[in-house]
C-alpha cells in the first residue's frame, strides 16, 4: 500500500468452474481500513463472506463488480475473460484509482492506470481480499439464481465447479446454455450435444 495513492484491489471468482460466468470485483478501501477477519475468500466460511460483504460495501471508498459470460469465456478463453471482467469492474468504480493491485500473475493493462500483479495477493492486501469476497459472493448469488432454472446440476451447492454430482448431471441431462463449451465437461472424450 502506497501513501497518497488511490489503489484498487482486483480479484476474480469462478475461473475453474464448468458453468456460469466468471465474476470480478475492484475495491478501493479507506487508507485506515482494518478488519480482524478479512482474508482470502477461499479461507472464510460462506456466512463470514456475506457478513464481510456488507462491511466492505458500507465502508469502501468505491467498489465495482462485473462478469464475463460463458459464451465470452468460450470465445476468448478463461484467462482473457477473467481480465475482461476485471476491466469491467474497474470501469464501474466511481472513484478512479491511480494504481491497481491485481491478484495473480497475469493481467492486460487497463488504459491509463498502472498495475502490480501479486500471487496470493488476496492474502496480502486487504483491498484484494475485499475484491475476492465481493466477486465470490456475487457469483454465488448468480449461481443460486440459475440453480432454480436447472436444479439437476446442484449449482446451489457446487456453484458450477466440477464435482462428481455436477458431472453426473451433465452425463445424464447434457449441458445447457450456462455450461462452458470450451471446457472438458466430462472426462470421457466424446462430443456432447449443447442445449
Amino acid at each position: 500500500m502506497h501513501k497518497n495513492r488511490v489503489e484498487a484491489g482486483c480479484d476474480e471468482a469462478g475461473r475453474g468452474c464448468l458453468a456460469g460466468p466468471v465474476f470480478a470485483a475492484a475495491v478501493i478501501l479507506p487508507e485506515d481500513f482494518s478488519h480482524p477477519v478479512l482474508n482470502d475468500s477461499k479461507k472464510l466460511s460462506e456466512k463470514t463472506r456475506y457478513l464481510l460483504r456488507a462491511v466492505i460495501e458500507a465502508e469502501a471508498v468505491s467498489f465495482g463488480v462485473a462478469s464475463a459470460a460463458p459464451d465470452e469465456i468460450d470465445s476468448i478463453n478463461i484467462l482473457k475473460a477473467s481480465i475482461l471482467a476485471m476491466h469491467r469492474a474497474i470501469a464501474a468504480l466511481k472513484t478512479p484509482p491511480d494504481h491497481l493491485l491485481v491478484d495473480g500473475n497475469r493481467f492486460i493493462p487497463y488504459p491509463g492506470i498502472s498495475h502490480t500483479t501479486i500471487v496470493k495477493g488476496d492474502a496480502i492486501y486487504l483491498s484484494v481480499a475485499a475484491a475476492s469476497i465481493l466477486a465470490k459472493t456475487y457469483r454465488d448469488d448468480y449461481m443460486h439464481t440459475i440453480h432454480r432454472e436447472f436444479p439437476q446440476y446442484g449449482w446451489d451447492t457446487n456453484k458450477g465447479y466440477p464435482t462428481v454430482k455436477h458431472r453426473e448431471a451433465i452425463r445424464d441431462s447434457g449441458p445447457v446454455i450456462y455450461h462452458r463449451k470450451s471446457f472438458t465437461l466430462l472426462p470421457e472424450q466424446y462430443r456432447l450435444p449443447f442445449g
